[in-house]
């Protein structure tokens, strides 16, 4: 039956928290060594997103985010730094602030 696919509890294939979106970090710190993203969609991980360096100094990568608000954090030398061009910030579950970004 085709309301199957909406019941209650089940994420239907159809859903917008089955979708993605390329979304792009930029940071600007031409004088970092290295630069990664970190948020709530890699577990907090600094190997799970490298940024890579630009020419003009400034750092960038692409990732597929999932529908949602997601929480994150730009690693710059091992030190994290909110994004200044976030869509507005937060806390993260150690009450620390964070940055935040609404996919849609």
């Amino acid at each position: 039956m085709f309301l199957e696919s909406y019941s209650i509890g089940k994420k239907s294939r159809y859903s917008a928290q089955n979708s993605t979106r390329s979304i792009n970090f930029f940071h600007q710190a031409p004088s970092a060594k290295r630069v990664s993203l970190i948020g709530d969609f890699n577990k907090w991980q600094p190997e799970a997103n490298p940024m890579q360096r630009l020419p003009d100094g400034g750092w960038f990568t692409r990732i597929d985010l999932h529908h949602g608000h997601h929480l994150y954090q730009f690693l710059v030398d091992g030190q994290p730094v909110l994004d200044p061009r976030a869509q507005g910030t937060a806390r993260n579950q150690r009450g620390e602030k964070v940055s935040l970004i609404a996919v849609s």
